[in-house]
């Protein structure tokens, strides 16, 4: 019987399966960068809004506190969208005629609200409580990147759930005072930027950040009552300042890093580690 296929056919099928191999890789790395691309995160794009609020302009330039806009930041599962009545406490006295503010003034003549465009929209089966990470010592601009600076807004990080699981599997290198949790310019402490803390005797049903005092100058030099009550609680001596007038002794630790800073509140605002987390019902519902 003659040979249906010739010496070549083996080359060929070895070839064939190695391209078919590579196909299937390159394919696999392909849909790998398109769902972390911007494209499917939408991180950096700006949308178009009904007015195209600046938080530059309100934060960096006039001063506003984010809190003023978002009221349930820090008592809620969700951040809030401020209502018109929140915008028309300005702008019912300022820019009254500016056509740029119109819908804003529809908004507040008809009772209707403003139809935003979400920017930090996470999936329906991702439970996020702002109140938490808030309250824990997490800051705006963590997940936000630096909102006083943005003319328009936009996402600053992709918001997926590796990312989030990055930051839960080692939050110390993000955590920082909760008095620095509004701070957009906040740097991590270093040698020639330390942070001193200390823990304060806080009641038990006070939540467990407040009971740490995070300063960024040096306790010693921040008056003559306070030095004097610290060099007084170092030497062990008493002075003559009634009790009343003075603040309390505190110890005071010196931070000049963020991997010890982070640690230390870590274990002060008692957070969960990765290996205390047994429910998946913590992030998912």
């Amino acid at each position: 019987m003659a040979q249906i296929f010739d010496r070549n056919s083996n080359a060929l099928a070895r070839m064939s399966l190695v391209l078919t191999g590579l196909i299937v890789i390159a394919l696999g790395v392909t849909l790998d960068q398109l769902q972390r691309s911007p494209w499917v995160t939408r991180q950096g794009q700006r949308a178009d809004q009904p007015v195209p609020f600046s938080h530059k302009h309100h934060v960096q330039g006039l001063g506003l506190q984010c809190q003023y806009c978002h009221t349930t930041v820090e008592k809620s599962s969700y951040a809030g969208i401020p209502p018109t009545k929140t915008c028309m406490n300005c702008h019912s006295q300022i820019w009254t005629n500016a056509q740029l503010l119109e819908p804003v003034r529809q908004s507040w003549a008809t009772g209707k609200s403003i139809n935003w465009t979400r920017v930090h929209d996470l999936p329906d089966f991702a439970y996020f409580n702002h109140e938490i990470h808030v309250n824990k010592g997490m800051g705006c601009a963590t997940c936000h990147g630096r909102v006083d600076q943005m003319p328009l807004m936009y996402a600053q990080n992709t918001l997926q759930m590796e990312w989030c699981l990055d930051c839960h599997r080692n939050p110390s290198k993000n955590i920082r005072p909760t008095s620095q949790i509004y701070n957009m310019a906040w740097e991590k402490p270093s040698s020639e930027r330390p942070v001193w803390c200390a823990v304060k005797d806080g009641k038990n049903d006070a939540p467990t950040a407040q009971s740490v005092d995070c300063v960024t100058k040096d306790p010693k030099d921040s008056g003559p009552q306070v030095a004097l009550m610290q060099t007084a609680a170092d030497k062990g001596m008493a002075t003559d300042a009634p009790a009343a007038m003075l603040p309390a002794a505190l110890n005071y630790q010196k931070f000049d890093s963020q991997d010890a800073l982070g640690h230390f509140l870590v274990k002060q605002y008692k957070i969960r580690t990765p290996h205390d987390l047994t429910s998946c019902e913590v992030c998912h519902r």
